[in-house]
């Protein structure tokens, strides 16, 4: 008894661990690995939970990016719908969408993403939605520059649609323009429509251009009218560019800007 006793004093702790290491084992194969997998997924709790905390933080503004350019898409479809519309009711032309304008010459000249190749050339027409935009005045293979009629030194020959009182155009670098009449005691009121004349050789007649917002009869030395523009001249991405099939001559805007 007392060999037995000091033989378990010298092996007890070494029996003991190998019956605890046979014991894990047999666990472990009853199981399959469930102890080792709870063990690891407490250990690693902490960590996951700041990963699914980025996770979410990236889907989630991964979402707001992808909600940002499905509005901006719906937008520009609805611009160039529009645009279309306005095209089909109107003339026929090539749509072109605004690739450039620059923060000084904003109300002046816009690029457009069409050219030569395209079947631009200078004199062509442009028109937005609601009405007169401008006209090119330069062309390349694939670009094209357009002289705003917002510009100061753009003059466009126009008549009063409701009495056919015509006048001169003049842009305000702004939504809004300037009509001088030629006669000293016009017919024309506020809500007047205004559209290009038969006598301007720069535009066909009947374009649509905008609405008399207030009138200066008073004005020296011809009475003048504020024009509000019909089109988005401040924030055109899509534009139609016609033929002009009017001659280029020597015009009643040319001598109005001498």
């Amino acid at each position: 008894m007392l060999t037995v006793r000091r033989w378990w004093g010298r092996r007890g702790l070494q029996v003991g661990l190998i019956a605890l290491v046979l014991l894990i084992a047999w666990g472990l194969r009853q199981n399959q690995g469930g102890v080792i997998y709870e063990l690891y997924r407490w250990l690693s709790l902490p960590f996951q939970s700041e990963q699914d905390t980025r996770s979410a933080a990236l889907e989630n503004a991964t979402l707001r990016e992808m909600q940002g350019r499905l509005l901006e898409l719906e937008s520009q479809n609805q611009q160039l719908r529009q645009l279309l519309d306005y095209s089909s009711e109107h003339t026929d032309g090539i749509v072109a969408p605004v690739i450039g304008r620059s923060a000084d010459h904003w109300w002046q000249q816009i690029i457009l993403g069409r050219g030569r190749s395209n079947g631009v050339e200078v004199g062509d027409i442009v028109s937005g939605t609601g009405g007169l935009v401008g006209r090119v005045t330069h062309v390349t293979p694939n670009t094209s520059r357009v002289l705003l009629i917002t510009d100061p030194t753009s003059q466009v020959g126009v008549t009063i649609s409701r009495t056919r009182v015509m006048g001169v155009l003049r842009g305000q670098a702004g939504n809004r323009a300037v009509m001088q009449f030629f006669e000293k005691e016009p017919n024309v009121q506020a809500g007047d429509t205004i559209a290009t004349s038969s006598i301007s050789q720069l535009f066909p007649a009947g374009i649509p251009i905008g609405q008399v917002e207030s009138v200066d009869l008073r004005k020296s030395p011809a009475p003048e009218a504020v024009i509000e523009l019909s089109s988005p001249i401040g924030y055109l991405e899509w534009v139609i560019v016609s033929e002009n099939t009017t001659p280029q001559s020597e015009s009643i805007e040319s001598e109005m800007a001498e």
